[in-house]
């Protein structure tokens, strides 16, 4: 068995010292590659898609629920099937209380393929309350990059289970933005794009407006589309009001 050496604290406080070093430089990176990713540009969503949730029919632009932004799980979930995709579920299962995304006038969503007959004594097992759609029989999955359909063509070396035609797409994760009426694509990853994800932190940084903090570039996000500014600390997920998107 492989374990860490052992020595004295004086010897762990200099190794992590050092190592503290390393990781605020990857820290700073990492906000640097998140101010290239607001920094992308957007595609508007001209095709009509339509779902099926708790409360029947609903439009892309009715997942945002109001909001101007939609983070959209590509849940692997295919119509024949009992069960979801192990390794999303194992996602969804991360993803923490949606009053703090709310707060930062973002929706979050799971859709898949299974018609919602299906989705729905699935989610009651899993014990989620996260909304849940159905695409069928739509091509939303397949039109941001989730659904493979018969061709398993072109994945990457990363979706090794869908590569061998084991798996009919990969998880993923879309993020839309509203100016009106209109519905803007903004991201997407997909396969190993997705670890490290699930807290509402790492999902705002996924996103064109992305924390809204007054520190992040490029400036003026926060204050994006007319909306206001939300509060830049967290509260506690009941102390919320309407003013902050919950």
């Amino acid at each position: 068995m492989s374990l860490p050496e052992i020595v004295s604290r004086a010897e762990w406080r200099a190794a992590r010292a050092a190592l503290l070093d390393e990781e605020k430089a990857v820290t700073r990176a990492l906000d640097a590659l998140r101010a290239e990713r607001r920094r992308l540009p957007m595609v508007p969503v001209d095709r009509e898609y339509v779902f099926e949730g708790g409360d029947g029919k609903a439009t892309l632009l009715d997942l945002f629920q109001g909001r101007q932004q939609l983070v959209v799980h590509h849940f692997v979930f295919e119509p024949e099937w009992e069960t979801g995709c192990r390794c999303c579920s194992a996602f969804l299962d991360q993803i923490g209380h949606l009053a703090h995304l709310h707060a930062r006038r973002t929706t979050f969503a799971a859709v898949s393929r299974a018609p919602f007959t299906r989705i729905l004594p699935f989610k009651a097992r899993m014990g989620w309350t996260v909304p849940w759609y159905s695409s069928q029989p739509g091509d939303f999955g397949a039109d941001f990059g989730a659904d493979f359909g018969a061709d398993f063509g072109a994945v990457s070396e990363e979706d090794g289970a869908a590569e061998r035609g084991e798996m009919p797409g990969r998880p993923g994760v879309s993020c839309f933005l509203r100016d009106g009426d209109r519905v803007f694509h903004t991201y997407s990853a997909h396969g190993r794009g997705l670890e490290g994800l699930g807290s509402t932190t790492s999902l705002l940084d996924l996103t064109a407006l992305g924390r809204q903090e007054p520190w992040e570039e490029p400036r003026g996000r926060a204050n994006a589309l007319g909306a206001p500014v939300t509060p830049e600390h967290p509260r506690y997920h009941d102390e919320y009001d309407d003013r902050h998107g919950q």
